[in-house]
């Protein structure tokens, strides 16, 4: 078998739903930012994106794009991804963070909701990950990082509920599956199933009563940071993490032990 290309000085990382500016893919891209990595933000605000983009650009003085995108749509996705293809160094890495939240009852989920949340969070992994993929194998070099959630694992039980865990869930089968066919091409595919994190999509910002409920149980103590989860993912991006596929990676203060 071939070995593996040698990772490149000049590289691209794209990470999907990064531009809230108190998100985990925000935190990320600017980590992978300071250690040389170029970046493309893409996100369903094109305009959140861009400024994002900005930002990083001019604080860690690299190349950095921001693109609109709606994750869920292939046509999107291609228009996008070509986009940076076109404009930035070769992509390796990919982190799939963009996602909803479900906080409604299962009796009370309509099948549109259903389908809204899988679409983001599930459907937008898959056709995301396949679109940058061509590029990946042609080069056999590759990282693809998905966030999953500890509500995959549990069944729920912080903020979201089924649909949620459900397709959250799904993420774990398809980073396991898809490390299997991609493998051969050095290309790692790993999961991050972060438990509760101080972002909005916990419904918004967190009062310290909140965050002093959501760290009941936690071994640490208090609830995670989007750095928390940013510097692991920004390991399983590197050059270091070639040897680490198919895995599932717990960041939750001990809040789930397994």
């Amino acid at each position: 078998m071939p070995g593996a290309a040698t990772f490149p000085t000049s590289r691209t990382a794209v990470l999907t739903g990064a531009a809230s500016m108190r998100g985990i893919g925000r935190a990320t891209a600017d980590r992978l930012a300071a250690q040389g990595w170029s970046i493309a933000i893409l996100d369903l605000s094109g305009d959140d994106a861009t400024a994002a983009a900005e930002t990083i650009s001019r604080e860690r003085g690299v190349q950095a794009i921001g693109v609109r995108v709606d994750v869920s749509d292939q046509a999107s996705v291609d228009t996008a991804i070509a986009t940076v293809e076109k404009s930035m160094p070769p992509i390796v890495g990919l982190s799939n963070l963009a996602g909803i939240s479900s906080p409604t009852p299962f009796m009370e989920t309509t099948v549109e909701e259903w389908d809204k949340v899988f679409a983001t969070n599930m459907r937008g992994t898959f056709i995301v990950s396949q679109r940058v993929l061509g590029g990946m194998i042609a080069r056999r070099l590759g990282r693809i990082v998905s966030i999953s959630s500890i509500s995959a694992q549990r069944g729920g039980g912080t903020y979201s509920k089924i649909a949620y865990s459900a397709s959250k869930a799904a993420i774990i089968g398809f980073t396991r599956a898809l490390a299997r066919e991609v493998g051969e091409f050095h290309i790692t595919v790993n999961a991050i199933a972060p438990g509760p994190i101080d972002t909005d999509i916990m419904g918004g910002t967190l009062t310290d009563d909140r965050k002093a409920q959501l760290a009941d149980g936690i071994l640490v103590g208090r609830i995670g940071t989007t750095d928390d989860v940013a510097a692991l993912t920004t390991f399983l991006m590197g050059e270091d993490a070639g040897f680490i596929t198919a895995a599932t990676y717990d960041i939750n203060g001990g809040l789930q032990v397994s």
